[in-house]
């Protein structure tokens, strides 16, 4: 499986990716949603994108309603990774296309859990 982790700071890059890794997933990385949807436009699909929300040059909300209006893209499964914990930027992200939301800070066991959840956990990681 896929994933592209997309975060403006270098050392939660890091700390996601390494999560994923370890859960079996290659994993790719961009510092804001434009360069994300560069590595996109290069045809490198992932299964799933983690998103934080504020960045810079393009947001993680923005990155999502461009996903979404692709149709090249739509399947694959987009997880918001933020600190935004309002009830209302919630909302805002899951009606954008985002599939589920995860407020910072986390443990990988959150991230395992919201895995399981969305059919993305590869079988040889145990609950």
């Amino acid at each position: 499986m896929r994933a592209l982790v997309i975060d403006d700071s270098r050392a939660m890059r890091r700390i996601v990716t390494g999560i994923l890794t370890g859960f079996g997933y290659e994993v790719r990385d961009a510092e804001h949603g434009r360069a994300a949807l560069d590595v996109l436009d290069e045809g490198w699909l992932p299964d799933l994108a983690t998103i934080d929300w504020n960045m810079p040059v393009m947001d993680g909300l923005q990155f999502v309603s461009a996903v979404r209006a692709n149709p090249a893209w739509r399947s694959m499964t987009m997880m918001m990774v933020t600190s935004e914990s309002e009830h209302t930027q919630i909302v805002r992200a899951l009606a954008a296309g985002a599939h589920e939301y995860v407020i910072k800070p986390f443990t990988a066991d959150a991230i395992r859990d919201k895995l399981a959840l969305l059919g993305l956990l590869p079988q040889e990681v145990s609950l």
